[in-house]
């Protein structure tokens, strides 16, 4: 059936015949100008339908991977049962012998789908792969496995896919007997036909950079948006954004979530171990390197549900609890959960400080004293120099990798530098030090395509943009 609008994709139920279901897979590009409004409505609707059980909705931005040690036993091991052609579990169903049978012969021909923009798929990408999909399925799906049943129809809206990978684990959805529509807002996928040819596609309206949709909220009567301010959401909706005083001023500050960690920092700055020195001019190892990591944060993005949705990295840049990362990783979070290396505290926050779009940078703020690291300030950076990166990829809690920066590009007007240290999801907003243990540059981008293709900052745009918080 023809599929041309958000309504007749809700409306229609594909029929099961055989222990086969119809599915639908439809891209809806661009939007139309009250797009804000329309999804509020939308989720008001289908999660009344969804109370009465009727269906299952969902709206989804697929959120980066936050797999926590034990998480990453269980999907690898899950990955060696699929290699062994045995059945597959999510955290969410470990018993319907069925829904592993088609999680596993899913999983296999999505997979099989990757090759084809991954000539050279090694074991290690391909277990990655795996591990995203189970842990992508088990955040969407989420509860409604745990009474799975192949005749119930599911409805899920994805937001923004531009990812291969986001993209197949959408088809993957399809082959589990879900709906899938992406909403496309901002601009179409970039892919080979082959896979571009999964799905069918309508146009919704006119690409705007600008849109951000509003948070879904299950369970929640969703507020009004304005026409006016439709297009400029603060994100999240309930991130609050501030602008310190000047030094030598009394700082009023906002309200922010101080009840739960005013104790933390007291406990804290009580329990603080010893930290290394800042670094000087001389060559340090990489061992030494190493210990900085106590000045690198991983950032937890939640949504207004509670709901993890997003993982990224951070720089302690000020001693005032400023901590430098990517405006793409606070972007759409309702408050941040930041932790840091030898404290057991997690410290949560809905202050951004700044934000820069162009740049892809931010500075949040939380309520414990910091001991940031030095950002770099001498002469041009080199191409063959040694690096190394800290970060959280994909949520292994500041991982440290060594390489060389390979060169230096312009990527949308913004000076970047390009690197061969590995860095994966999560790592975004971590450092790329020299070897002095002086901030160069903040990881930013991977391109999935190539190996060790990375992306960062400069250490001069960073410095423009963090002026006044550094100490």
């Amino acid at each position: 059936m023809n599929i041309n609008s958000l309504d007749t994709f809700l409306n229609i139920k594909g029929g099961f015949y055989g222990g086969r279901r119809d599915v639908y897979f439809i891209r809806a590009l661009g939007c139309v100008p009250d797009m804000g409004k329309q999804i509020l409505a939308i989720d008001q609707r289908m999660g009344s339908e969804m109370q009465k059980k009727r269906l299952f909705y969902k709206r989804v931005k697929l959120p980066s991977p936050l797999i926590s040690q034990e998480d990453m036993y269980f999907y690898s091991s899950q990955y060696e049962a699929l290699k062994a052609h045995q059945k597959l579990s999510v955290r969410n169903q470990n018993q319907d012998r069925r829904f592993g049978r088609v999680l596993g012969a899913a999983c296999t021909e999505t997979v099989e789908k990757y090759r084809l923009v991954r000539k050279n798929m090694t074991e290690s990408i391909e277990k990655n792969f795996v591990i995203k999909l189970l842990y992508w399925t088990d955040c969407v799906l989420g509860r409604a496995l745990v009474d799975w049943d192949e005749r119930k129809c599911f409805k899920i809206l994805a937001e923004d896919v531009q990812k291969e990978q986001e993209y197949l684990f959408c088809y993957m959805l399809t082959l589990l007997g879900c709906d899938v529509l992406l909403l496309e807002c901002q601009k179409d996928i970039s892919t080979i036909d082959a896979l571009k040819g999964l799905s069918a596609e309508f146009r919704h309206g006119e690409f705007k950079d600008t849109l951000r949709l509003p948070t879904y909220s299950p369970g929640e009567v969703p507020c009004a948006i304005s026409e006016e301010n439709e297009e400029a959401l603060t994100p999240g909706g309930s991130v609050r954004v501030f602008i310190p005083e000047k030094q030598g001023r009394r700082h009023a500050g906002a309200a922010r979530i101080q009840t739960e960690n005013q104790q933390q920092v007291q406990q804290s700055e009580r329990q603080q171990r010893f930290r290394p020195e800042v670094p000087g001019n001389s060559e340090k190892s990489f061992e030494e390197l190493a210990l900085l990591a106590s000045s690198i944060v991983m950032i937890a993005v939640y949504n207004r549900a509670g709901e993890p949705i997003a993982t990224g990295s951070g720089i302690m840049i000020g001693r005032d609890g400023y901590i430098l990362t990517n405006n793409h990783v606070t972007r759409g979070g309702c408050f941040f959960a930041v932790r840091i290396e030898d404290d057991e505290n997690i410290y949560k926050t809905n202050e951004i400080i700044k934000y820069n779009a162009v740049l892809d940078l931010a500075v949040i703020r939380i309520g414990r004293r910091l001991h940031p690291l030095p950002l770099y300030k001498g002469k041009k950076l080199a191409r063959g120099q040694k690096v190394v990166a800290i970060g959280s990829p994909l949520g292994m809690f500041n991982s440290v990798s060594d390489g060389i920066i390979s060169g230096f590009r312009k990527i949308d007007s913004v000076d970047m530098i390009q690197f061969t240290a590995p860095i994966s999801h999560g790592s975004s907003g971590g450092a790329l030090l020299n070897m002095q243990g002086e901030i160069i540059g903040l990881s930013t981008a991977g391109i999935d395509e190539g190996q060790n293709i990375n992306l960062a900052v400069n250490y001069e745009d960073i410095g423009m943009f963090v002026r006044g918080f550094t100490s």
